[in-house]
């Protein structure tokens, strides 16, 4: 009997639905064909069974989004070099020290999306329940 009662738990009764466009249909049907799969299990594997991806902290959000805003000057600066190097004026800024500027800024912006959501064997073991302050 403990068949039947393990069989009637995985009886797939309940409706989800998923609205997809045109293009995303015809991914996932290749995919699942690919696959060798279901779409729909294909979408249980992937819902069900795969890890969430951690989400960013307050303060590495906050620091992404300002590393941004500071690139968006950058590429302001780099915009207003460029024209005065066109126009045979003296640029406002090194050009080549901005790109450089503008690399590491996006390399810093990486690697804080990066730290943040790998996940690391002390996060594993440890069981904080630290959460950032609300506010």
């Amino acid at each position: 009997m403990a068949n039947r009662k393990q069989s009637k738990r995985l009886v797939r009764n309940h409706l989800f639905s998923l609205r997809l466009s045109d293009i995303e249909l015809d991914l996932l049907r290749i995919k699942s064909q690919d696959a060798g799969m279901s779409a729909s299990e294909l979408m249980r594997r992937n819902g069900l069974l795969r890890p969430l991806p951690k989400r960013l902290s307050k303060i590495s959000l906050q620091t992404y989004w300002e590393l941004g805003q500071i690139g968006n000057n950058l590429n302001q600066l780099v915009k207003a070099t460029n024209t005065a190097i066109k126009m045979g004026r003296t640029p406002p800024a090194n050009p080549k020290l901005l790109q450089e500027l503008l690399e590491v800024l996006h390399q810093c912006r990486r690697n804080i999306a990066q730290a943040d959501t790998e996940e690391t064997d002390w996060e594993e073991d440890e069981e904080d329940d630290w959460e950032a302050d609300e506010g």
